[in-house]
């Protein structure tokens, strides 16, 4: 069993066996720019792909070969000589030595239903294709980590014909030992107990491999570190086939801060390369992600919100900043004046507890989420909120009337949107007509125009998104509708709210409110 203190090693494999994961894509330049992450933030190893498999691998390893790297090891992936082959002469095992990696990682089989059923093959020459190969990568200078896949399938099936099979690995002289949860069905007491059999009957150094098709991915490989594994395997945000691997964000933080155990990456840095990772990949961030998630230090409930800013840990279990995070207090009408001042400070606006200002902005904002306003994902109209009953808030331009038009002509195949608004800004009057893809689009247009004379720098920013969500569908096309507006200008993003049963209403409301406080902090 493992000392809490000792090092456990880090090994990620979000490169390889995380593209595996549904909608997971890195071009090879990416991959070189994820790479170089993973070797800031500390990472010991980063497994770049299976060589000769695709030209993006290829094109990676080349990479990779000419540059330097502080601290971590680049290793190749592959898998053993296939049967009744020469080691020697086998293509694929050739490659992995082509990839000029430092390290190679190879799996091959621990479960005899993969040998006999899949392999086809019988159990010694499956075990001499493991041994032979180890061998010959260590002949060739090559750290060699094996790994052993469906190896907790196969110990449960036959539990001396696993360990055969990694002793096999032994012998061939392979530096590590790795357990693999291929399917993802062990569960964490089983992890451990199979780990510290294997490092009692082999005595070399071992890791875990966990795919989170349980949900216990990072549990099991903590539970495997427990009974003496010192490498990990996983991937950033539990990228990965099926429904991941382990996540090593979640993994890390536990290890180190929960656990007392030592490893290399800069925890401070942990959600800065979750982002990296999730931006590269074009993902959607995981907003509930411990951690690293935007709503991993977000407090709601009134009560909570006093409490926290009495004493932080009250319903923090750590410093959000010490994962480079950071806490955030939402609104809604579970808020108390608590939310309130908090989110005003957050804003940079004075707001005296028990002013009738405060209680204002409250009523208020009670009242528009009984009409259907929800600000947690909106905080740029939540600040105009407050603004607007303070006497430091003055509109950019006051509405005179705004027009949407939508055609089709159905024996043309021809369709048209446009939209007009009426404006008076710095007293002047703008009357703008545009077209667009929808009325929004439309609308958005003949906003931009009649304001770009006064303020050019509106063309700096964009709506980078845009949802709809009926509020109360039983009331069919009646029901209300609440407009979320994502916007952005360079790296900054912002949402606005709007709410109306007319969904042009509530679109115009949100993308006044994106102008507006984009012109707002454009001129504080």
């Amino acid at each position: 069993m493992n000392e809490p203190s000792s090092l456990v090693k880090l090994y990620d494999t979000t490169l390889r066996d995380g593209t595996q994961g549904e909608g997971v894509s890195f071009s090879s330049k990416d991959k070189i720019r994820v790479a170089k992450e993973l070797d800031e933030f500390g990472m010991d190893y980063i497994e770049g792909g299976w060589p000769g498999s695709n030209p993006k691998d290829v094109a990676f390893f080349e990479e990779a070969a000419k540059l330097e790297w502080k601290h971590a090891k680049i290793a190749a992936f592959g898998s053993t000589r296939r049967k009744g082959t020469d080691v020697e002469k086998d293509g694929q095992v050739q490659l992995l030595l082509d990839a000029q990696t430092p390290v190679v990682t190879f799996f091959g089989k621990s479960w005899k239903l993969h040998v006999t059923e899949i392999l086809t093959t019988t159990v010694e020459e499956n075990q001499a294709m493991i041994r032979d190969t180890t061998a010959f990568l260590k002949e060739n200078g090559r750290e060699v980590i094996y790994d052993a896949e469906h190896f907790f399938d196969g110990y449960k099936d036959d539990p001396e014909h696993a360990l055969a099979t990694l002793a096999a690995a032994k012998e061939g002289g392979a530096d590590w030992l790795v357990l693999c949860d291929t399917n993802g069905g062990a569960m964490p007491h089983e992890v451990a107990e199979m780990t510290e059999a294997v490092i009692k009957t082999l005595g070399i150094p071992v890791g875990i491999h966990t795919h989170d098709d349980t949900g216990v991915a990072v549990a099991n490989a903590l539970a495997s570190v427990l009974a003496g594994a010192t490498q990990i395997q996983g991937t950033v945000n539990g990228y990965g086939e099926r429904t991941g691997n382990c996540n090593l964000t979640t993994a890390m933080p536990n290890l180190s801060m929960k656990m007392g155990y030592q490893h290399n990456g800069n925890i401070e840095k942990l959600t800065h390369l979750s982002h990296f990772v999730d931006d590269l990949a074009n993902n959607a961030h995981n907003a509930h992600a411990p951690y690293v998630g935007s709503t991993a230090f977000a407090h709601k409930g009134g009560m909570h919100v006093n409490a926290v800013q009495k004493v932080a840990h009250s319903f923090e279990h750590i410093e959000p900043g010490s994962v480079g995070n950071k806490q955030r207090i939402l609104v809604s009408d579970l808020s108390g004046q608590s939310n309130i001042l908090m989110k005003a400070d957050e804003f940079g606006i004075d707001l005296a507890k028990g002013s009738d200002e405060a209680k204002a902005i409250l009523a208020d904002l009670k009242d528009l989420e009984q009409e259907g306003y929800e600000f947690e994902a909106a905080e740029a109209s939540f600040e105009l909120l407050i603004r607007k009953h303070l006497s430091t808030y003055k509109p950019f331009f006051d509405l005179h009337e705004y027009h949407c038009t939508y055609r089709r002509d159905g024996l043309k195949d021809y369709d048209a949107c446009s939209a007009t608004v009426e404006l008076k800004v710095n007293d002047t009057e703008e009357y703008r007509v545009a077209k667009g893809d929808g009325p929004v689009n439309a609308l958005d247009a003949a906003l931009r125009k009649a304001l770009r004379p006064h303020f050019p720098e509106i063309d700096e920013m964009e709506l980078s998104d845009y949802k709809v969500r009926i509020i109360d569908s039983r009331s069919g096309t009646a029901a209300k509708t609440r407009v979320l507006i994502e916007s952005k200008a360079g790296k900054e993003t912002w949402g606005t709210v709007g709410v109306s049963d007319n969904i042009i209403q509530a679109s115009w409301r949100a993308l006044v409110d994106s102008v507006e406080y984009f012109l707002m902090r454009k001129q504080s």
